[in-house]
């Protein structure tokens, strides 16, 4: 998930939100474009529609975990929607309206992505440490995961699967006292069983398999880096490596998804953008929305791209509300590529 700025959380404080994964621990002005490196270009991308506004009870609003259901239709977290508003939202891109999928008392919902194993869409709620299923349609809400990893209650941020339906998430713990406490965990897909992979992380972020599910990208927020786990087929780790350092400047690792290419759309929080990198670790490409509308904007958390397809919806954040902004994706989206 991304963050936006901690500012008094009003009513968010009541449920117990510190921090929010995805949500930046700083507040930011998005600076002026520092320009591009050799090779690298610079994606325009343009406003689709503006889909929350700044909710008086919380005074924020954050999108988050994009993803395509079979419809073709796109569902969208509000991580900061007070109880009674929608948390989760369907969007018709085609006839750019949306509509309430599911909301509540309690949740604070920072990604969404449907199972391989039984279809159920599945949410992270940062705030108490669960993992929530809701039927396609929203109803059936279940809770999935709740309580503690080796003695500790999760935060958990993103999360991504594998194609057995097993659940890997970005345990953001310890991310509230600055301290380097974050985990990323395996979750059986029965919710039973849950795993450790990696440990003594700082605020880990975005997580996604990469194109041929060997291995896990995570980002970590407050080290403004991107890791890689490599898995030993039965859901341990074989390696582990910083993959990439990335130049933010003010701005902070967000989420992460990955093409057909393997190629990783790295959000950002502090600036509504997202940095591409190859598998590689080459930066290849920056995209950004328009000067104008980035002035009352601060973080572009999370995309999702078309299945099959290239064409990105990009999540997008900020002062002036929370929108969606499309651009022409460098590869064909896949699972990697559509929620988390």
């Amino acid at each position: 998930m991304r963050r936006l700025p901690i500012r008094p959380l009003a009513g968010l404080a009541a449920v117990g939100v510190l921090a929010l994964t995805g949500c930046g621990t700083q507040t930011a002005a998005a600076p002026a474009d520092p320009g591009t490196a050799a090779g690298e270009r610079t994606i325009h991308a343009r406003q689709v529609m503006r889909l929350t506004q700044v909710h008086e009870q919380t005074g924020m609003t954050l999108l988050e975990g994009p993803v395509f259901d079979e419809d073709g239709e796109l569902l969208v977290v509000d991580v900061t929607a007070p109880a009674g508003e929608p948390k989760v939202l369907r969007v018709n891109i085609r006839k750019k309206t949306s509509e309430q999928v599911h909301t509540d008392t309690r949740g604070t919902y920072t990604s969404a992505q449907f199972s391989p194993y039984d279809g159920r869409l599945y949410l992270t709620d940062f705030s108490h440490g669960d993992i929530v299923s809701l039927a396609p349609d929203g109803g059936d809400p279940r809770t999935f995961f709740s309580g503690e990893v080796d003695g500790a209650r999760m935060n958990p941020d993103d999360l991504a699967f594998d194609r057995e339906g097993n659940l890997y998430v970005s345990d953001s713990r310890g991310m509230s006292e600055g301290e380097a406490k974050g985990r990323v965990v395996r979750i059986d897909r029965t919710g039973k069983d849950a795993t450790v992979l990696a440990d003594g992380l700082a605020a880990p972020n975005g997580i996604s398999f990469d194109a041929d599910h060997r291995g896990l990208w995570f980002s970590e927020l407050t080290q403004n880096r991107i890791s890689y786990l490599l898995l030993d087929g039965e859901g341990s780790v074989a390696s582990r490596h910083t993959a990439v350092r990335v130049d933010g400047g003010i701005a902070q690792t967000d989420s992460i998804a990955v093409d057909a290419d393997g190629n990783l759309y790295q959000g950002l929080h502090g600036r509504p953008a997202m940095a591409v990198y190859s598998k590689n670790g080459d930066r290849l490409a920056t995209v950004e929305v328009p000067a104008r509308a980035a002035e009352g904007l601060e973080s572009a958390t999370n995309v999702a791209i078309t299945p099959g397809g290239t064409r990105a919806y990009m999540t997008v954040s900020g002062p002036d509300g929370g929108y969606l902004y499309a651009f022409d994706a460098l590869a064909r989206g896949i699972r990697q590529s559509n929620g988390g």
